[in-house]
């Protein structure tokens, strides 16, 4: 009796995660085909892929993009209990703590492109152009690049490192404590030096607001908007990097409900914040939403290209 009930209950908690794999996958393949339409529609229009603005919100769409498909890979992996050969974890580690962090360092970029085209009009022309997108992305990847490089390169040297295929996690390159505390510390001063670049921009950006009027008052409220919706995408990411530790702490309790927990944590501050940057530029921005609207209609919107 206690063996059939056991089963069943080992069946049905199977099944339980088999249908939240399948809610993943959905949810994936809306937001990954939401975010092909946005980039196919940056591309209909010379005036997106010359400006800054929208070369760097392209740059967002295809970030989220490859979060989402290795996060999901990850997922399916580990659904599955498939381990993999230490190197191609090591390349998925890698896009994916690139990606991680691309999306908030765009969305600084970003928030900085709106304060200059506010606070400084007349310089907005001369700053934000299409050729000074290059180097301010090879700066967002650079920066992008660094807390993986120190963290692989900290694994190799301190650790025995062991070939052998395994389920592929950021933990496995976590051999020590205090490696997990330098990662977090870095992680944490990128965001603490993001939010501090958008709480600059948004209160010069909001005294502009107060003082403007008439369509530049408009243009400034919008702006206003803008930082603040970015702030809020980025205080999503902020809490993914806290996530980790409270999961650790209820895993000490209850195993069921550390599962539940990070599988919440997954599709609030993973999911949800890929699928926020859409909602701010592609429905917000005028041009781009009536851009849109004519690419997704066939040619038959009333707002012509």
């Amino acid at each position: 009796m206690a063996n059939n009930s056991s089963s069943s209950g080992g069946r049905q908690s199977g099944q339980r995660t088999y249908e939240k794999v399948i809610i993943v996958q959905v949810l994936v393949v809306l937001f990954l085909s939401i975010n092909a339409m946005l980039i196919a529609t940056f591309f209909t229009k010379d005036v997106f892929y010359t400006s800054m603005r929208y070369i760097l919100f392209a740059h967002t769409l295809l970030a989220d993009c490859v979060t989402l498909c290795l996060s999901n890979l990850l997922l399916i992996l580990n659904f599955l209990a498939r381990p993999l050969p230490l190197w191609p974890c090591v390349g998925i580690y890698v896009l994916a703590s690139v990606c991680n962090f691309l999306t908030p360092f765009t969305l600084t970029a970003m928030t900085l492109e709106r304060y200059v085209a506010i606070c400084m009009p007349l310089r907005h022309a001369e700053l934000c152009t299409a050729r000074g997108a290059l180097p301010a992305l090879l700066a967002i990847h650079a920066l992008s690049l660094l807390p993986c490089t120190v963290t692989l390169l900290l694994y190799f040297v301190t650790a025995d490192w062991d070939p052998r295929p395994r389920i592929c996690q950021v933990e496995m390159f976590i051999v020590r404590r205090w490696q997990g505390h330098l990662r977090s510390a870095m992680s944490q001063s990128f965001f603490l030096l993001m939010f501090v670049v958008i709480v600059f921009s948004y209160v010069h950006i909001a005294r502009a607001a107060r003082a403007a009027s008439g369509d530049d008052g408009h243009m400034s409220r919008k702006g206003l908007m803008t930082v603040l919706l970015h702030g809020f995408q980025l205080l999503l990411c902020l809490v993914q990097l806290f996530a980790p530790i409270v999961e650790i702490a209820v895993l000490q309790i209850n195993v069921m409900l550390y599962i539940n927990l990070r599988y919440f944590n997954y599709i609030m501050f993973i999911l949800a914040p890929r699928c926020l940057s859409p909602l701010i530029y592609g429905l917000r921005d005028e041009k781009f939403f009536h851009a849109l609207k004519y690419y997704v209609l066939c040619g038959h919107s009333k707002n012509k290209l």
